[in-house]
């Protein structure tokens, strides 16, 4: 872009403010309630009740870094499980390539939280300044009288709330919500939660208020990606020129006769959170919203003409629909090899994902050598090995967990502390426990350097087991 009087150019353009028209219809009402859910799963999951026990989180959703702990409802996900959070981006992402194969930027039209905290302060702009006509005379006024400073300092002001609501909501997914409001209402709370509020705020009023389409266009991936998972059978947003072409305001007298259906009232564009002309082609900064197709078909009605003008449709059906032909069914766009991968890989990894939940103990240890020195040799010629074991217990009480050890008979198992081999873990929590395995003197000698041996724990309670293999270093001597 070059300015004006000038040759230098310029590598920034000021951003022209968007303000988009009040529209109605089916896709308009979709939004809507899409918003209703999404943020009223966003602001109550943390106030939903869990009963886990005495010793746990009662929270339903609680995302516990103290603890390092993850809890969904009767599902609790430990640290040495992170695996089921990879899975489950994992899905996330095979989720998002499968919609944007079969349907465009649906989840950008609809469900990508920008949209959304984006559409709700548009319509608190909508409500305190008025429609788009009003706005763009309020945008362009001057001077800054009475009025124009109470319409934007009150506008403002709920945002400001409702950045306030958004940054508060997301902190109670990591600690107790009825505790942390307390705190956070009497001043007690942690700095960090006053800390990640301020900025959840800022950025939320930012990005939802002020920025809002050049998040879409210029800091979001996506845009840029999106073309790798679509094809000439994604359904999309799209003008059909063929039937619009040429635009014309179709005045009486003036050859109407020759013009297409587009009459050139700009509804679609006025109506583009993005600003956007859809009668241009598919764009990248085309979040298909399908606004447009409401505002289109709204005009098509007035006018007498067939709905549709702009509609979901693929690049696959054009010649056909040019031709005068039917367009393909939509299932036939939708099931197609490239969706039905994305769907056999997200469905393996949730089935894979499930298998693994269900099928998870209840106990669960670790054991680690201490390496330095790999063995000792005792005075009356023993042969020992220390390991650091970490037993873990899922249960919301207390369990006795008794070990025992798998190898040839030489060997000896000896716990830190304690004469006998049970240990006492607390509830839903980790106990550390030293054991010492031995070759003792005047036994059978151990065949090698280095032999397999497998330790196991069990649970007097449930008598549920579980074990991990190791290796013991060092010879028995007879």
């Amino acid at each position: 872009m070059l300015s004006s009087g000038s040759d230098t150019p310029q590598l920034y353009a000021a951003r022209e403010p968007i303000f988009p028209r009040r529209v109605k219809g089916k896709f308009r009402n979709l939004k809507w309630i899409i918003m209703a859910v999404t943020l009223g799963i966003y602001y109550l999951t943390p106030w939903i009740r869990w009963d886990r026990g005495a010793y746990l989180p009662d929270q339903a959703v609680l995302v516990d870094l103290a603890n390092r702990r993850f809890f969904f409802f009767m599902i609790e996900i430990w640290p040495h499980e992170f695996y089921f959070i990879a899975g489950l981006l994992i899905m996330a992402g095979l989720g998002l390539f499968l919609f944007t194969s079969a349907l465009g930027r649906v989840w950008c039209g609809y469900t990508c939280p920008q949209t959304v905290w984006t559409d709700l302060f548009i319509l608190v702009e909508r409500w305190i300044e008025g429609d788009r006509n009003a706005r763009l005379r309020l945008h362009r006024q001057k001077k800054w009288d009475f009025r124009k400073w109470r319409l934007r300092i009150t506008k403002w002001i709920t945002w400001v709330l409702i950045a306030v609501a958004t940054g508060g909501a997301w902190v109670f997914y990591f600690a107790d919500a009825p505790t942390l409001l307390v705190n956070l209402v009497t001043l007690n709370a942690h700095p960090v939660a006053y800390t990640t509020i301020a900025i959840l705020t800022a950025t939320t009023f930012v990005f939802g208020g002020l920025m809002r389409e050049q998040v879409c266009i210029y800091m979001c991936p996506w845009p840029r990606i999106q073309a790798a998972m679509m094809d000439e059978d994604t359904i999309t947003v799209g003008y059909r020129d063929w039937r619009g072409e040429p635009r014309g305001k179709h005045r009486k007298g003036e050859g109407a006769e020759n013009l297409g259906d587009c009459i050139d009232c700009m509804a679609c564009v006025n109506v583009c959170p993005v600003g956007i002309d859809i009668r241009d082609g598919q764009q990248m900064e085309c979040i298909t919203c399908a606004l447009c197709i409401d505002a289109c078909d709204d005009v098509m009605e007035r006018i007498g003409k067939p709905r549709g003008l702009v509609d979901y449709l693929s690049l696959a059906d054009e010649q056909a629909e040019r031709e005068g032909q039917a367009a393909k069914p939509i299932w036939r766009h939708v099931l197609r090899p490239r969706t039905i991968l994305y769907t056999s890989l997200w469905s393996i990894v949730g089935i894979a994902l499930v298998f693994a939940l269900f099928l998870r103990s209840e106990i669960d240890m670790t054991v680690s050598p201490v390496r330095n020195p790999t063995f000792v040799t005792l005075s009356d010629g023993t042969i020992r090995n220390i390991y650091d074991v970490r037993l873990r217990n899922k249960h919301g009480e207390a369990r006795e967990f008794r070990m025992s050890l798998t190898s040839p008979d030489v060997l000896r198992i000896q716990l830190e502390g304690t004469e006998r081999l049970v240990v006492t873990v607390p509830p839903d929590s980790t106990t550390l426990q030293r054991v010492y395995i031995s070759a003792r003197p005047g036994s059978a000698p151990v065949a090698s350097d280095r032999t397999e041996l497998r330790l196991w724990v069990e649970d007097l309670a449930s008598t549920d087991r579980a074990y991990r293999d190791t290796v013991f270093n060092g010879k028995g001597t007879p």
